[in-house]
């Protein structure tokens, strides 16, 4: 059974496999990885505010102590602080308690190498082997003692001084009014201090958790409040985090939102400018859309896509020698600051940009022209090869034929959710709603429910 999906692993809280038991289980793997490793056996813990993550985070920290490991607990902080942290502290590992954007039930595990880079496959294998062995890891003679764990109560003060230090010494943006979603989630506390401190007028929107309100009609899935306050303070942007912190949304100054795309490309553009492109590259997933990849082309910069993860983006990158790269959906990575996609560090470098360019936002979005696009999430109770089902290649082609080199389909599978992605772009809105339902009904046929939902973007 594989425990992992396109991040970490994930589910309902208090169902397997999000128990306390299997807590215990990722700890004591992790410290187990770490000993063969020949790595330190100090893992960072933290999480984001969901009512389960004390549970879970408990269950993580006995097994990491059961085992001879050393933890050090952060409490309720961003994803990508706990990346910034481990290679900071030199710790083995890192493992964060959080399901991201998703509702407040469900939660997870995340989990970071020493140098603060997500798990590659072949890692995140050999946990999960250590996770499901019918015996425990072996614990060696010196940990008799077990190991002890110790709250890192200076962790939220290293992670905003980092982030400060990723802008020009000195730089203030006292005339900028910004307002932050911070989705109820682990963001609350650091990402208003942050702001703050870099001199911004502040408005500061959905930043009292309760353990159940994470993302519950804020955050970067949800941003109509975001939206109306921009508005309603006449605020310069808007930007909106998801849970755990690791993705953002900007809102415009005329209420509009940006896409990842299009802050990406925004950030190329001052980077190239600047001539700090490394490469003059970026890589992004087969996600980003068809006006982004037409202004890569128009100014000059290198394209390289992914397959959808922000995982797969980063190793990329790194492979590349690349400094910027993301996915549409939020998830940004400033590989010259940063080894992890990261909410805050990617809401600075879009205000930067913004300073720097002397325009509104919403002129530096339209970089990045809109074609229609329809996409839609299909239920599914299985998730074959779509390769291997005739019927749906055979569908697929034809609305590929139908339309044509300025249009593109793509058929994906969720990482996390038993849904099949459906997304379809082209320059003919019409041509696009009907290709796009006519590939999901197929998929529903086929493979699932009858019932699907979608969204669309023009």
């Amino acid at each position: 059974m594989n425990l992992f999906g396109t991040d970490g692993i994930r589910g309902i809280a208090n169902h397997y496999p999000i128990t306390p038991e299997m807590g215990i289980q990722l700890g004591r793997a992790v410290v187990t990885f770490c000993q063969r490793e020949g790595i330190p056996p100090l893992i960072v813990v933290g999480r984001d505010t969901r009512g389960s993550g004390d549970m879970l985070a408990h269950a993580v920290l006995s097994g990491i102590l059961s085992s001879g490991g050393r933890a050090k607990d952060v409490r309720v902080l961003p994803t990508p602080a706990v990346a910034h942290l481990v290679r900071g502290l030199e710790a083995g590992a890192g493992i964060v308690i959080t399901a991201s954007h998703n509702p407040w039930d469900y939660n997870g595990f995340k989990i970071f190498d020493r140098e603060g880079y997500k798990l590659s496959e072949d890692k995140e294998a050999d946990i999960e082997e250590l996770m499901l062995s019918s015996s425990p890891p072996d614990v060696p003679d010196e940990a008799v003692a077990y190991g002890r764990v110790d709250e890192l109560e200076t962790a939220a003060e290293r992670y905003l001084t980092f982030l400060q230090e990723t802008l020009p010494p000195g730089r203030q943006f006292s005339d900028e009014t910004v307002v932050l979603d911070c989705a109820n989630g682990a963001t609350y506390r650091v990402a208003p201090a942050l702001f703050e401190r870099i001199g911004v007028k502040l408005e500061v929107i959905c930043s009292k958790p309760d353990g159940k309100n994470i993302n519950s009609g804020c955050g970067s899935e949800h941003i109509a409040q975001l939206k109306k306050r921009v508005l309603e303070v006449e605020a310069r942007l808007g930007l909106a985090f998801d849970g755990d912190g690791d993705r953002v949304i900007a809102v415009d100054e005329m209420g509009e939102a940006l896409s990842g795309d299009q802050i990406l490309a925004i950030c190329a553009k001052r980077l190239k400018e600047k001539g700090e492109l490394q490469g003059n590259l970026l890589v992004s997933t087969v996600m980003s859309s068809a006006g982004f990849r037409k202004t890569l082309r128009s100014m000059g910069i290198t394209h390289v896509e992914t397959s959808v993860g922000d995982r797969h983006v980063a190793q990329a990158m790194r492979t590349r020698g690349a400094i910027l790269g993301g996915e549409e959906s939020g998830h940004l990575i400033f590989m010259n600051h940063h080894t992890t996609g990261d909410g805050l560090l990617s809401g600075l470098q879009l205000l930067l940009a913004l300073e720097d360019s002397g325009a509104r936002l919403s002129e530096l979005a339209a970089l990045v022209p809109k074609f229609p696009k329809k996409l839609i999430n299909v239920k599914v109770f299985s998730k074959p090869a779509i390769s291997t089902i005739p019927a749906l290649t055979a569908g697929i082609g034809e609305v590929e034929r139908i339309l044509g080199e300025g249009g593109r389909v793509l058929v994906r599978y969720s990482g996390t959710e038993p849904l099949c992605r459906v997304l379809v772009e082209g320059e003919d809105e019409k041509t696009v709603e009907s290709g796009a339902m006519k590939i999901a009904d197929s998929i529903a046929a086929v493979l699932g429910q009858s019932n699907s939902s979608d969204s669309s973007a023009g």
